[in-house]
């Protein structure tokens, strides 16, 4: 197995970041660099995203694996482990199957339960769009817009689309995450016990983390608090980076 696509800023203590379903390292490059200023950061692109390795397997235990492997490859024994969505449930099934290796968890608008398929939308937009005949990102952001109309999103999404030899590309492996979009949404064995200091951030115009959620949050993750950024929707770090850098730096701290 290659060893997933990854950049390091800066120098210390590593903080290790995970994006989010159909995201990538970039989205993280604005806030690692201030982190960057205080320590070593790690962004990485998790497998069938940004420019890391295309394969048929996608789901979490395998997602932590190929973090361990990058950790070993990078000599990392122990670092600060920090999570978006889809990033924060591979976070958090690393944390559980190699707490040795994590000295702190940070889980960003993401809960250990599971979670119904909600991405079919942008699924079907992703397949909307004839790559071979496209011929320039405005082209592909109208056909978006039809299913997608926010232009917020689409330019989130529109980050997953390269120039090829052919024309265009998507980035991410679509087909091997349309076929398994389900496990995305798996929750993490309610069994399992991770005790050292954890943070989740949620947003408090998100559905994802409830009220509901607290009592299985706490009794998975012992020694963990919830925080909440008003006025923040699912993407809280891209919305209120400045709450959010705060948030983790007092956590850090």
């Amino acid at each position: 197995m290659s060893t997933l696509n990854h950049k390091i800023l800066g120098e210390g203590e590593p903080l290790v970041i995970l994006h989010g379903l159909f995201g990538s390292l970039d989205n993280w490059m604005t806030l690692g660099k201030k982190w960057a200023e205080y320590q070593k950061v790690i962004l990485v692109d998790q497998r069938n995203h940004g420019n890391s390795f295309h394969h048929n397997e996608f789901n979490y235990g395998v997602m932590a694996q190929d973090l361990k492997q990058l950790l070993n490859e990078l000599n990392i024994t122990k670092c600060t482990l920090l999570g978006h969505s889809m990033g924060g449930k591979t976070a958090m099934e690393f944390a559980v199957a190699f707490p040795e290796m994590v000295e702190r968890l940070i889980v960003a608008d993401i809960g250990p339960k599971s979670y119904p398929v909600h991405h079919t939308t942008i699924i079907k937009a992703f397949y909307s769009v004839p790559l071979k005949n496209l011929s320039s990102r405005n082209e592909a952001d109208e056909l978006l817009k039809e299913q997608i109309p926010d232009f917020g999103t689409r330019q989130f999404l529109l980050k997953n689309l390269a120039r090829s030899k052919e024309g265009f590309s998507w980035k991410m492996n679509l087909d091997i995450i349309a076929k398994n979009i389900e496990e995305v949404g798996k929750g993490l064995n309610q069994n399992a016990r991770f005790e050292k200091p954890t943070l989740f951030i949620r947003g408090s115009k998100s559905d994802y983390v409830l009220n509901d959620d607290l009592n299985l949050i706490h009794s998975i993750f012992t020694n963990s608090k919830v925080e909440t950024i008003e006025g923040a929707g699912h993407w809280l770090h891209a919305e209120k980076p400045t709450e959010f850098f705060e948030i983790v730096n007092a956590f850090l701290d």
